[in-house]
């Protein structure tokens, strides 16, 4: 029979290995904002069944919205989370090139007329165009960075400045229409399948990082750059080429969202497209308790701290708080989440844990 100093120690042995355990940082953070809104209002859980306006089922309510928005932001973390961890800095351009991307795609399927009544090119050519612009102003900043060795986020600055003026140039300024509804049906729905198409584009991005952080040697590669950049290169790895490849990575990640962002409405805001999206993105690694100044990383939690960013947004907007103040508030509740998941905070608890296991057996 158990005495209660056993069953206090298997507990807090239990909470102590749980906590370690880097992913449940964002889950927990996430069961905290599910269990704010089961509070305030259970109808943020409601998911309702109905039709769109071409008679197509699709689900609609707030959980579906943060798999909808939320799946942009885990595909942009995915790649935020390997510059992150090859170059201890962060791409502060992603919002901008997401503009270039969706403007190239839409040059490719338009052609020369911003409002042709037809397709001029398969959207998959317009696809794979976009992804070449993007990876090759991927590879820009990976240059910048490890090349001529200029911080991340001084170097992605350049396209922070000037991405949205090259998006709008790309198109002479006007904003391309595309009348094909086939377009749609990335960003929206497909016909028949309620759930939203961006979710299961996420992924299945999630599942190709997954395969190649499995059967590849990118983590460790990343991971041993990111910690002691002299030490991999005397071990036979070329730090410029994991730097500038994790860049790469990162801009055919924003070359899905462009795609994505795009299909939604079938035509480009450029000053608004993506806006602010690299903070959430940035944010989303940080919540994901992967440290910012680079090494170590973990991709799953990187993505659930996606969803929690959105969730976190989609909670504010569902309690009419004012656009302009959004982001003071997300600021504050996102400063706790970041402290409790520091690193630092992790070791002090793990100390504290292992004292007082100490003291039990004693």
């Amino acid at each position: 029979m158990q005495t209660n100093e056993t069953k206090n120690a298997g507990v807090s042995g239990f909470f102590g290995r749980m906590i370690r355990k880097q992913v449940m940082i964002p889950l927990a953070a996430l069961l905290l904002l599910f269990l704010f809104n089961l509070i305030m209002d259970p109808s943020f859980f409601k998911i309702e069944l109905g039709y769109n306006s071409a008679g197509n089922p699709v689900l609609s309510g707030f959980l579906i919205t943060i798999l909808d928005s939320g799946s942009e932001l885990a595909i942009l973390a995915i790649g935020m989370t390997l510059v992150t961890a090859a170059t201890g800095g962060q791409d502060i351009s992603v919002g901008a090139t997401t503009a270039i991307a969706g403007s190239v795609l839409l040059r490719v399927l338009c052609g020369t007329n911003s409002r042709p009544e037809t397709l001029q090119a398969p959207i998959i050519v317009a696809f794979l165009a976009a992804c070449v612009v993007a990876m090759l102003f991927g590879a820009f900043n990976g240059v910048l960075v490890a090349v001529f060795k200029i911080q991340p986020m001084i170097a992605t600055l350049i396209l922070y400045t000037a991405g949205r003026s090259i998006a709008a140039w790309i198109n002479n300024n006007e904003l391309p229409v595309v009348s094909d509804e086939s377009l749609t049906y990335f960003g929206e729905f497909i016909p028949g399948i309620p759930i939203p198409t961006p979710f299961f584009i996420a992924v299945a991005c999630m599942i190709v990082i997954g395969l190649v952080l499995k059967f590849t040697n990118l983590r460790l590669y990343t991971q041993a750059v990111g910690i002691n950049e002299n030490s991999s290169k005397l071990n036979g790895l070329n730090p410029v080429f994991i730097k500038i490849l994790s860049f790469v990575i990162l801009g055919l990640c924003v070359a899905v969202v462009g795609l994505i962002k795009v299909a939604r409405i079938s035509t480009i805001n450029y000053s608004v497209i993506a806006k602010d999206i690299e903070m959430d993105a940035i944010l989303a690694v940080a919540l994901g308790g992967n440290a910012l100044s680079g090494g170590k990383f973990n991709m799953t939690a990187s993505i659930i701290g996606a969803y929690v960013i959105q969730c976190l947004t989609t909670t504010l907007y569902k309690f009419q708080v004012r656009s302009d103040a959004l982001p003071a508030y997300k600021a504050i509740v996102v400063i706790v989440l970041v402290i409790v998941s520091a690193p630092v905070v992790r070791e002090k608890f793990n100390a504290f844990m292992a004292k007082r296991k100490v003291k039990e057996a004693a």
